[in-house]
């Protein structure tokens, strides 16, 4: 499970830029999720074979400069409490404001590891502002210019000091279930549907790090841990916006898990944050499970069903072959479904094909049936194709010009394997490579 990076700090002083540039640092993952709530910003990066989330937590205006204060002391109030490193963001060439210094006095009462950052350095003449940010008590500044790069390294250097290198826990074979989703949507009320009957069979597990705690449940013929972070730690009193909240709790239950199910309100629909919610667990190459609850409150025709399911998939394409389970927790309605496909989804997940069943298998398809599209007059030949060994589902196709493969025909050869193979919830990989 990686850690959590939160970007801190007064507007305009380049947190997105700095953002963008940690996010690319890893060239799979470039798509950061924006927009979950006001414009807000969720990525990925690694450093040194050190993974880490990255959270950038711009401000918003609404109003005047009292709401656009209140609304920064609340972002950083929250990422102190969620983040492991905080980056505190300033512009080397505006120089401190009262805005800063409100901030870094914030950050002085944490115990959590906080770097001050000085943007926008571009030369020895911006070097030598540096040194009044000494008198903010944060330590010494690090120097970089965003949209460069310049200085990132070292940067990057710091943050990761103190990680562990990314490592698929081994500490248990049982499938991880994370139940994650906006408030109020019945995650809760679903969990204790399901383990609240018989308390004698729910044993609370330490887990791999000090945020997750992994709950046993083995009845009805399932056997697996429930993973869950929210509401165990006592956080600190803040008036919190409880959407950016949840997708902080959400990023952790997530990384900590083999499945996700993804609940969401069906009198609400699915609203931009399930879609930024959903883009975390693909991102993450969990498997997935959609719930739709409180299908009890949904008023009904002859095919509001199978409209719904076609909206659902319709907004979580190109990656729509997801199961979709209609519940009501409340009526426990379809309950044990749910736990019945998230259980399928994992092994989905699991599974293991043989080299020569791979090679048997699509070998006829991609050399014969429907091989790549000529490129500049050149013809791509696959030759052989087998699956890595990781934790979820990579798949490597040698070729002889791998550059020259484009999405259309990947996302073909995807869904060929989907139809073979049972990968119902699962994100999958496949890579190309020269032989």
């Amino acid at each position: 499970m990686s850690n959590i990076v939160a970007i801190v700090g007064r507007p305009n002083v380049g947190k997105s830029t700095l953002f963008n540039r940690l996010t690319e640092t890893r060239q799979a993952i470039v798509d950061e999720t924006s927009g979950v709530t006001r414009d807000r910003q969720y990525g990925h990066s690694d450093w040194n074979g050190k993974l880490f989330s990255v959270i950038d937590t711009g401000g918003y205006v609404m109003g005047g400069d009292d709401t656009f204060e209140e609304e920064i002391r609340k972002q950083v109030s929250l990422a102190v409490d969620e983040a492991d490193v905080i980056l505190f963001l300033v512009d080397a060439h505006d120089g401190l404001t009262p805005m800063d210094e409100d901030v870094a006095q914030m950050l002085r009462r944490t115990n959590k590891k906080v770097i001050l950052v000085a943007n926008k350095v571009d030369n020895s003449k911006d070097m030598a502002a540096l040194a009044e940010l000494y008198s903010l008590g944060l330590g010494d500044p690090y120097p970089i210019a965003g949209i460069t790069g310049s200085g990132t390294g070292e940067l990057l250097d710091a943050v990761v000091a103190d990680f562990a290198p990314d490592m698929e826990d081994t500490t248990s074979h049982l499938p991880r279930i994370a139940v994650v989703g906006r408030p109020n949507v019945g995650k809760s009320s679903f969990i204790n549907a399901i383990t609240g009957q018989e308390r004698n069979i729910v044993t609370p597990i330490a887990g791999t790090t000090r945020d997750s705690v992994l709950t046993h449940y083995n009845l009805f013929g399932f056997d697996f841990n429930f993973v869950d972070t929210a509401g165990l730690r006592k956080k600190q009193k803040v008036s919190e916006d409880l959407e950016f909240y949840s997708v902080m709790r959400s990023i952790r239950s997530i990384e900590s898990s083999d499945v996700c199910i993804l609940m969401i309100d069906a009198t609400q629909g699915l609203e931009q944050q399930d879609i930024n919610i959903f883009s975390l667990v693909q991102r993450n190459n969990k498997g997935v499970v959609i719930v739709v609850n409180k299908w009890d409150l949904v008023e009904k025709g002859n095919n509001t069903h199978k409209e719904y399911e076609q909206l659902i998939r319709s907004r979580i394409a190109p990656f729509d072959d997801v199961p979709i389970v209609f519940t009501s927790v409340i009526n426990k309605q379809r309950i044990h479904k749910v736990l019945e496909t998230a259980k399928q989804v994992y092994y989905a997940r699991s599974r293991r094909i043989s080299t020569s069943e791979l090679n048997d298998a699509l070998l006829p398809i991609v050399k014969e049936q429907n091989p790549p599209p000529a490129v500049k007059g050149k013809w791509i030949r696959i030759k052989y194709i087998t699956q890595l060994p990781s934790p979820y589902p990579q798949f490597v196709f040698f070729c002889n010009l791998p550059q020259y493969i484009r999405d259309p025909y990947r996302r073909y050869v995807e869904n060929r394997m989907r139809e073979m193979w049972d990968f119902h919830g699962v994100p999958i990989k496949i890579y190309f490579r020269a032989k």
